[in-house]
């Protein structure tokens, strides 16, 4: 009984906000993320043919050695271009159920913006890194994270949202101990993300509490 109360504190929230919105709409609740796995699915498969290699990096590859300006115009189709030297079934599986949770969560808008933040702040820290010499300057050819850092702040996000605690901390330590095991540019830019989506909930909760009436004022 305990384990299942603590499930139901963690995550009950949650599961019926996600539960309702498939019950009462199936796939129709998702359209965003299901989008997103088809787009993400046709970017890998491009970017494996000899025709669509080049036009998949021109559009959204993203690198530190970028102009900044070219950098942002590529960074609406960035999170939805996987590794190529990973598995693209992890990347589909990653925004299958971290978008899906999200859009019916949080609704399609916050989930764009907050998946948006998350990217462009693992592109922005890699560019004042390496500027900074913090990583070496061989990481400023190095392509993007791709989903995994807009993933990774979607997933803390949902969880600040919906007070599950254990969860979101969970997440952040996985991407800490990533970072210490194998401390490559994409651990230090998922990171990032979540730095710049906790600075996101920090100031969501200061506009709250202004917003807020003070009970011992009077009225």
């Amino acid at each position: 009984m305990r384990v299942r109360d603590a499930a139901r504190k963690e995550w009950g929230p949650l599961h019926d906000v996600v539960r309702d919105g498939l019950v009462t709409r199936r796939w129709r609740a998702v359209p965003m993320t299901l989008a997103a796995v088809c787009l993400t699915a046709a970017l890998q498969y491009a970017q494996n043919q000899p025709w669509g290699y080049g036009f998949v990096q021109d559009v959204g590859a993203v690198r530190a050695a970028d102009p900044l300006w070219l950098a942002l115009l590529r960074t609406p189709l960035s999170p939805f271009v996987p590794a190529l030297d990973l598995p693209v079934w992890g990347a589909l599986a990653q925004i299958l159920l971290v978008f899906g949770v999200a859009e019916l969560a949080l609704g399609r808008r916050r989930t764009l913006c907050v998946a948006y933040v998350a990217t462009l702040a693992g592109t922005l820290y890699a560019r004042v890194a390496i500027a900074a010499g913090w990583l070496p300057g061989s990481d400023a050819q190095v392509v993007d994270t791709g989903p995994s850092a807009a993933v990774v702040g979607l997933a803390v996000f949902v969880c600040w949202r919906y007070r599950a605690w254990f969860t979101g901390a969970l997440v952040v330590l996985v991407m800490v101990v990533e970072v210490v095991v194998k401390p490559n540019l994409a651990g230090k830019e998922h990171l990032a993300a979540i730095g710049a989506v906790l600075m996101v909930c920090a100031g969501v909760s200061a506009a709250r509490g202004i917003r807020r009436p003070d009970p011992g004022s009077a009225g």
